[in-house]
């Protein structure tokens, strides 16, 4: 009884070590995925390589309004592309006239963008990032805005708005707005939070100011996305949003919003 006993206890180790042995070698396997450096089955796939997997890494936020932050989300290059590109082009930010659809300067909002032509849109790095978006969002990469690159200077902001329309003469073309993700191009900046102030229950600083809502700290490559419309098909009112003060250096952002439709 004692030897049956003893050979029972010792096959018993035998599997424990085994499985522990094996959940080892499975944990250094996921590891050898996701690790950014290093060699990956994923390093001769390009399309693996234009979506950067095992680069982002998708944080959930907020699921009422639903946010999600993807860290890694552009390279530095993409990054310090699209802030050449938009620099000498800058002009002062406006905001969709909801009576004629155009541009109009507001002191809702007193940064400095431009947009991404149609003809640059058929660059390969701008379509590398709109194919990422795509895919991360699962928007249909012809249902998107051109991309609006954007600069905050100390002291500019954007107060809290919402990204969908609320009149019918900007869903002609389109259909209404369902999500936004938007791009953080540089480091080294005080305040410029985006700050969600009917998400969560908590404490954020907002431009140097504590209020209740969720705040995102901008951060080079990293991206939010963010819905407008919730799962029932109806406009979220709870994704109101804004861009805190810039408290200190410049804030570079990067914006593409999508449709419902095609856009004609």
């Amino acid at each position: 009884m004692m030897a049956r006993s003893k050979y029972v206890l010792a096959l018993l180790t035998f599997v424990t070590i085994g499985m522990i042995i094996g959940s080892l070698f499975q944990l250094a396997f996921i590891r050898q995925l996701e690790e950014p450096s290093g060699t990956s089955h994923w390093e001769n796939d390009n399309e693996a390589a234009l979506l950067r997997l095992g680069y982002v890494k998708p944080e959930i936020l907020s699921w009422s309004p639903r946010v999600i932050l993807f860290h890694n989300f552009l390279s530095t290059e993409e990054c310090d592309y699209l802030k050449a590109v938009a620099r000498p082009r800058l002009e002062i930010s406006t905001v969709v006239d909801t009576k004629t659809g155009k541009g109009m300067k507001s002191e809702v909002r007193t940064s400095s963008g431009m947009f991404i032509s149609s003809e640059e849109r058929k660059y390969p790095i701008i379509q590398a990032i709109e194919k990422r978006i795509s895919v991360f969002s699962q928007v249909p990469a012809e249902n998107g805005e051109l991309i609006q690159v954007l600069r905050y200077e100390q002291n500019q902001y954007y107060r809290a708005h919402h990204d969908y329309f609320s009149d019918t003469f900007n869903i002609k073309r389109g259909g209404q707005r369902v999500a936004t993700m938007l791009m953080y191009l540089s480091d080294d900046v005080e305040g410029g939070e985006t700050y969600f102030p009917m998400a969560g229950s908590g404490e954020c600083s907002c431009g140097g100011k504590m209020v209740k809502g969720l705040c995102v700290k901008p951060n080079k490559g990293d991206a939010i996305l963010f819905w407008s419309m919730g799962l029932n098909g109806e406009t979220d009112p709870k994704s109101l949003h804004g861009g805190c003060s810039v408290l200190k250096g410049e804030k570079w952002s990067a914006t593409k919003w999508m449709r419902q439709k095609t856009i004609i």
